[in-house]
């Protein structure tokens, strides 16, 4: 089949890294992925994301097609309107590389049956279609919108799955026991009707996190005949988070109201450098691996008007605080505040400290498991070694 250059660039590519496998490079060739972007799109570039438009620039447009990047295909639930950038981002064809990492871990078999969960642009439904067969492929969509859309891009594009408009949560159980279940947005946590309409010996691919950070690391749960589910993470990644399980980002003012510290701040200093607590763009495993100790809690960073590093925690079951004011001209007395019934500040020490005497863990040696009764368990090599938590209260 001819390939225009640029799917030809990313097809050496994503096969040079891995990402794409032999068994999936037909699907890849007779799917284009620029069949399923729409006219305007917003590319993910180090310098935040861009406009793109079909009609003002198409070689533009095509170029960014047929790149190794995440591109935003909806802002703000759809409420967005005009070129520019919306504030949230809700609906992406992600990064092809990430796709074909997610179809790998997937390792699916010739008729294989498989449900995806977030349809988006469709593109991942019909290369699912071209490997496993249209028949064998169903894909739920929350947002009526993008899932009309999908479907409009599929027929055009030559595949028929059966497209669903409704709650990903629930799975589609009309089609149920699937092989496989394939889920394009981020979870905190999995849902029982996920495991309960996979088979025994199926596998299940997410990408899953908790509220700690926007990062997420994609899981590979193999589900055993008791109705449980277990299995290792397998990298770091980033995905929108299912729309139900968004984080209602904490109101500074419900922490610290009025001005200056309240009364019950507490201050010392800390030695522990920013860069050991996390590195966006390298998705550390260090802040994976204290997202994983610390519960309940959110943490952000950023820069003050002065420059200074800053890095705020917050409880979510409480109105738990922590500032630290990373100094880089003497990064062993770095400043802390902390408020509230817990030490914040305190716990993250505590699990970056356990991380490193565990020899300092990246995500592949993490695992998690759902018991029957649907509580989640991250274990560190062996689901017996369950990952402790440091919670520290005042």
């Amino acid at each position: 089949m001819s390939m225009e250059p640029g799917l030809r660039g990313l097809r050496g590519l994503l096969l040079e890294s891995g990402a794409l496998t032999s068994d999936w490079v037909s699907a890849f060739e007779v799917v284009p992925r620029e069949l399923f972007l729409p006219d305007v799109m917003w590319p993910s570039t180090d310098q935040g994301h861009i406009t793109v438009s079909r009609a003002g620039d198409f070689a533009e447009w095509q170029r960014w097609a047929s790149s190794d990047v995440a591109i935003v295909t909806q802002w703000d639930d759809g409420r967005h309107t005009g070129t520019a950038p919306g504030e949230l981002a809700t609906s992406s064809s992600s990064m092809p590389s990430a796709v074909f990492s997610m179809f790998a871990d997937l390792s699916v078999v010739n008729g294989a049956r498989v449900l995806e969960i977030g349809t988006g642009t469709g593109w991942c439904a019909a290369l699912l279609s071209a490997r496993l067969g249209e028949r064998n492929v169903v894909s739920v969509e929350v947002d009526e919108t993008v899932a009309e859309t999908a479907r409009k891009a599929l027929a055009a594009a030559g595949w028929h799955p059966e497209v669903v408009t409704g709650d990903g949560l629930l799975g589609w159980p009309q089609r149920a026991p699937y092989d496989r279940i394939l889920v394009t947005v981020g979870v905190h946590e999995v849902p029982r009707a996920w495991i309960e309409q996979t088979r025994p010996g199926g596998v299940l691919v997410m990408p899953w996190g908790t509220r700690y950070s926007g990062q997420n690391a994609i899981v590979r749960l193999v589900v055993a005949d008791g109705g449980t589910a277990s299995g290792h993470f397998t990298g770091a990644t980033r995905f929108m988070h299912v729309r139900s399980q968004r984080l209602q980002w904490p109101e500074y003012d419900d922490y610290l109201p009025g001005e200056g510290w309240p009364a019950d701040t507490r201050h010392s200093t800390t030695a522990l450098p920013a860069a050991q607590i996390v590195d966006e763009s390298d998705y550390a495993a260090s802040d994976f691996a204290i997202s994983l100790l610390v519960p309940d809690c959110t943490r952000t960073f950023m820069r003050s008007p002065q420059g200074v590093q800053t890095m705020w925690l917050f409880g979510l079951g409480d109105r738990s605080w922590a500032a630290v004011y990373f100094d880089e001209d003497d990064p062993a007395h770095s400043q802390v505040y902390q408020g509230g019934p817990r030490s914040l500040w305190d716990e993250v020490e505590a699990a970056h400290r356990w991380w490193s005497e565990q020899g300092r863990p990246g995500h592949e040696e993490f695992g998690l498991t759902v018991t029957a009764d649907g509580h989640q368990q991250v274990w560190l090599g062996e689901p017996s070694t369950l990952v402790p938590q440091v919670m520290a209260v005042r």
